[in-house]
C-alpha cells in the first residue's frame, strides 16, 4: 500500500474496469462488479486489494494470500485460494503494471513558474509548464507543453524539450534535442563534452565535440546517468529506451529503439546498439562496436567484439553465454581437484 503523503490513489475501481484497462480477462464474469481500493503485495494484501503473481517462486505466497483479487497467468489459476477473484493474463506483470497505473496515474504538473527560477527572455515555454525554484532555462531554449523542470535543473541555450517531459532536480541538459514524454531523473548530465583527445608526448589535445544528443520519445534516463554529446555525429538514444541509474554513454553512441541499459553499465564512444538490446548491470562495452538487435549482454560482461543479433554473451572478455558457463564449470572442477590433491 502506497504512502498517501507521496502517492495519490485514484481508486476504488471495479474488477471489470481493471480488466478493461489492463487487457486481462476475468476468470468469473460475476466478479466484474467487485470493487477493490488499492494494489498490494501478496503477503500483505487484504480482501480490498488486488495483487499479482508473475514469478513461480511466490506460488506458496499466492496460495496463502488474502488478496481479494490477483493478476495471474491462466496456468496458475488452480493454485488460487478460495474466494479470490482472478484477472487472467498471459503476461501478468505487464497487466499488473496497467492496473497499478490505473490506481496511481502520473498527474500532469501544476502549472507554475517560480519567481526564483531564471528563464531567459528568449526562451519559449508552452502552456502548462512548471519551473521550480533555482531552475535555469537558457537563451533560445524551447520547452514543450506540460513539462516539469525541477529545482536547480539547468536547460542550456538552444535545447529543445518536447511535450510532457520531466527534467529532475539538479539535472543539466545542453546541446540536446529531446522528444515527447521523456523522463530525466535527478542529477542526470546530458550533452557535456565527449571524452575526445588527440594524445601525444607533448600533451593531450582536446578535440572539439561538435555534435548533439538526440533523444527519442518515451525514454527514461535514471538518476546520475551521463550522456556525452557527439564529436561530430550525434549521440542518439532511440524511442522507448530505458536507462537505469549511473549509466555512462560516450560520444557518438547510437542506441536503438526499446533498449534497456541497467545500472553502472558503460558504453564507449561510437558503439552502436540496434533495437531492443539489453545490457545487464556493470556491463562494459569498448568503442566502435556493433551490437545486433535483441542481443543480451550479461551483468559485468566486458564486451570487446561485435555481438550478433539475438546472441547472449557473458564474462570478461565476453563470449557466448553457453561457453562462459562451461568455462565456469571447468574452473570449478579444477579448483575442487586441486583441493583434493
Amino acid at each position: 500500500m502506497a504512502d498517501p503523503r507521496f502517492f495519490a490513489n485514484a481508486g476504488p475501481f471495479t474488477l471489470g474496469e481493471l480488466a478493461l484497462r489492463s487487457g486481462a480477462e476475468l476468470a468469473r464474469a460475476d466478479h466484474a462488479g467487485k470493487r477493490v481500493t488499492d494494489v498490494a503485495p501478496l503477503d500483505s494484501a487484504g480482501p480490498e486489494h488486488v495483487s499479482f503473481l508473475d514469478n513461480r517462486k511466490y506460488v506458496d505466497a499466492f496460495a496463502a494470500s488474502r488478496a481479494g483479487a490477483c493478476v495471474v497467468h491462466p496456468a496458475m489459476a488452480a493454485r488460487a485460494p478460495a474466494g479470490m477473484a482472478l484477472l487472467l493474463a498471459p503476461d501478468p506483470y505487464r497487466a499488473y503494471a496497467k492496473v497499478a497505473s490505473t490506481f496511481y496515474p502520473s498527474p500532469p504538473p501544476e502549472a507554475w513558474l517560480s519567481p526564483r527560477a531564471s528563464i531567459d527572455e528568449t526562451a519559449s515555454l508552452a502552456e502548462g509548464c512548471r519551473v521550480e525554484a533555482a531552475a535555469v532555462i537558457g537563451a533560445g531554449a524551447e520547452i514543450g507543453r506540460r513539462c516539469l523542470i525541477g529545482a536547480n535543473a539547468v536547460i542550456g541555450p538552444g535545447v529543445v524539450v518536447g511535450d510532457d517531459c520531466v527534467v529532475g532536480a539538479g539535472a543539466t541538459v545542453s546541446h540536446a534535442l529531446i522528444g515527447d514524454r521523456v523522463s530525466i531523473y535527478p542529477g542526470v548530465r546530458i550533452g557535456q563534452d565527449g571524452f575526445g583527445f588527440a594524445m601525444g608526448p607533448d600533451g593531450h589535445l582536446k578535440v572539439p565535440q561538435l555534435g548533439r544528443v538526440v533523444i527519442g520519445d518515451d525514454v527514461e534516463i535514471g538518476a546520475n546517468s551521463t550522456i556525452d554529446r557527439g564529436a561530430g555525429p550525434d549521440t542518439v538514444i532511440g524511442s522507448g529506451s530505458k536507462i537505469d541509474n549511473l549509466v555512462q554513454i560516450g560520444h557518438n553512441v547510437q542506441v536503438g529503439r526499446g533498449c534497456v541499459i541497467v545500472a553502472q553499465a558503460g558504453i564507449s564512444g561510437s558503439t552502436r546498439l540496434d533495437d531492443f538490446v539489453a545490457l545487464g548491470g556493470q556491463a562494459g562495452l569498448t568503442g566502435h562496436l556493433h551490437i545486433g538487435a535483441g542481443a543480451r549482454i550479461a551483468a559485468q560482461a566486458g564486451v570487446m567484439r561485435d555481438v550478433a543479433a539475438g546472441a547472449t554473451v557473458a564474462g570478461a572478455p565476453a563470449v557466448p553465454s553457453s561457453e562462459w558457463w562451461r568455462q565456469v564449470a571447468v574452473l570449478g572442477r579444477l579448483a575442487r581437484h586441486k583441493e583434493r590433491g
